[in-house]
């Protein structure tokens, strides 16, 4: 990312108030330094030279001391505005990376830097930080300061100005030569945070079956190799800022002493006065301290810069092609899947093949097959969440009108769905509110509902029932307890189409019969249900059974060749 680059002002607004009033205090803090300067040279030389006593020079100590507190007051100001605009520009990019990634896709979400969105969007960010807090206000001090004061030293003393605009051009070229070199290592150690993240998320979701196979430190060994390679890249990355801040340390000191060098000698000569000799010799170090902190303090941002670049590839990533005609009504249109084919991510396969389905309002149609077959996928192509590779998706009017579900706006579609996957995600709020979700339900409505999915016994165990509070995606419930509420929150709801993914996976027998009366229900209400289902329960409750099969990229099905039917009494 550049210093300043503009995609951060484009992509988040508070940033831009940042910048704006990052410069106004930039512009103060430069006057009071060189107002600083000379009321410092002025007391001095009156006390060294002409002799004067303390109350003489009361008057410029009094506004020196006023121009320093006003000088720390802005540093405190800016660092407390700092610290809060960061805050809100790192919520703002994150909250878009999430929605983006929404908008993209589960199959872009799973495949290549899709796949390192969670690790970019919680740690990576977090790392943005010290870029807005400590970088970006020594640039805009590099941008006012330094300048400003090297005009004062110019007007005071050409010899001097000479020799600071001489070595100013050393600073920003070491700090580029150093810094392309540690932006490349805190790029290589962002990667390899992502890859760590993504191994840590996989073995946490796979945790309970390899402690049921005995296998749970079976990842123990490559998750400490990734972990030690993160360490050796931050640690590497810590050594070159280290070796980058004492160089440029050492240049500037060394700038400065040529600076009071020239000055001593021509003061013993007699050859420049001592209150601009003291002036010249107070402003010299503060031309240089700017860009010695930006350097300094870059190292520091460098992570988060580097995620900064990958936050933008996810923002310009093109977004599918959405149309905006309207939905129809679901409770009178159908969809129509022929001879659907999706190639599945990095295997030269089709899950599913050749698939064919009508999802009919009213009916129950249940998706079965073997794992890897494709069930998954054929749901998030009728929902539109995943293009097909092969085939045609519809949406059939009552009148018999098509349109492609790729041309129907999202919004009107989505809204008429509700989807329940093998592991709900609710957000936190009381147990009423969860169930409900927004929709205004009577008590009498809600309990029935409860006690349909047997979500009234949970209820009734609660210490405060239905106001007893419920954590982010769930915490503090069960799975089988998350998987009645969502079953509730179904039946309450209003949309006309419900999919249920391995909505008994994780339950016992006694939560099996509740999901069978909970599909009966929502058929007897005239709602659509689209079941993935293994158990022969499940698929005995269908109208409709398909089998989805996978087959071989080079020699996939014809249309209708892969999914074969059954028809299964009620």
């Amino acid at each position: 990312m550049k210093p300043l680059d503009p995609r951060l002002l484009r992509h988040a607004r508070a940033a831009r108030r940042y910048i704006a009033l990052t410069v106004v205090l930039g512009v103060l803090v430069a006057g009071l330094v060189v107002a600083q300067a000379l009321l410092l040279a002025h007391a001095l030389a009156a006390a060294v030279h002409d002799g004067a006593t303390l109350p003489e020079i009361a008057p410029q100590v009094a506004w020196l001391a006023g121009v320093v507190a006003v000088r720390a007051v802005l540093a405190g100001a800016q660092e407390r505005f700092a610290h809060r605009a960061a805050t809100r520009v790192i919520g703002d990019l994150r909250a878009q990376v999430v929605e983006r990634s929404a908008l993209l896709g589960p199959r872009w979400t799973a495949e290549g830097d899709g796949s390192r969105v969670v690790t970019l969007a919680t740690r990576g960010l977090d790392a943005l930080e010290p870029y807005f807090v400590r970088y970006l206000p020594q640039l805009v001090l590099a941008a006012t300061v330094t300048p400003a004061t090297l005009v004062v030293i110019l007007g005071l003393d050409w010899v001097s100005a000479a020799i600071v605009g001489g070595t100013i051009p050393l600073v920003p070229l070491f700090m580029v030569l150093v810094g392309r070199l540690t932006q490349g290592r805190s790029e290589r150690g962002l990667r390899v945070m992502q890859r760590l993240g993504s191994q840590v998320l996989d073995l946490l979701a796979g945790l309970a079956t390899l402690r049921a196979f005995g296998r749970e430190l079976g990842p123990v060994a490559r998750v400490r190799e990734l972990g030690d390679a993160h360490r050796r890249a931050t640690m590497a990355t810590l050594r070159v800022a280290f070796l980058s801040g004492m160089v440029l340390e050492l240049l500037t000191t060394l700038s400065v002493a040529l600076v009071a060098v020239g000055i001593g000698l021509r003061l013993v000569y007699g050859e420049l006065d001592l209150v601009t000799g003291l002036a010249v010799l107070v402003l010299a170090p503060e031309v240089y301290l700017p860009l010695r902190q930006v350097g300094a303090q870059f190292h520091a941002s460098t992570d988060g810069v580097a995620a900064a670049e990958q936050v933008f590839a996810v923002l310009e990533t093109p977004l599918p092609p959405r149309g905006g005609h309207p939905a129809p009504d679901l409770r009178t249109a159908s969809v129509r899947l022929r001879g659907v084919g999706v190639r599945a991510p990095g295997r030269d396969v089709l899950a599913p093949a050749g698939l064919d389905l009508d999802v009919r309002p009213g009916t129950v149609v249940a998706l079965t097959g073997a794992s890897g077959g494709g069930k998954t996928t054929a749901v998030d192509v009728l929902l539109g969440l995943v293009a097909a590779d092969l085939g045609t998706v519809e949406v059939v009017g009552p009148g018999g009108a098509t349109l492609p579900l790729a041309e129907l706006d999202p919004a009107t579609f989505w809204a008429q769905v509700a989807w329940l996957p093998q592991r709900p995600l609710l957000e936190p709020g009381t147990l009423g509110e969860v169930v409900t979700g927004g929709v205004d339900v009577g008590p009498a409505e809600r309990d029935a509902a409860a006690a349909l999915t047997g979500l009234d016994a949970v209820v009734a165990a609660a210490p405060l029932g239905w106001d007893t509070p419920c954590g982010r995606g769930g915490d503090g419930l069960s799975v089988g307890q998350r998987q009645r509420v969502a079953l509730t929150r179904a039946l309450l709801g209003t949309a006309p189409l419900v999919v249920l993914d391995e909505p008994t996976a994780h339950l016992d027998a006694a939560g099996e019969q509740v999901v069978l009366d909970t599909v009966a229900a929502l058929r007897d209400a005239g709602r659509t249900v689209v079941l993935v289902a293994h158990r022969a329960s499940l698929l005995a409750v269908a109208d409709e059974v398909v089998e989805v099969r996978p087959a071989a990229l080079l020699a996939a099905p014809a249309p209708g060749a892969g999914a074969d039917r059954a028809e299964v009494d009620a």
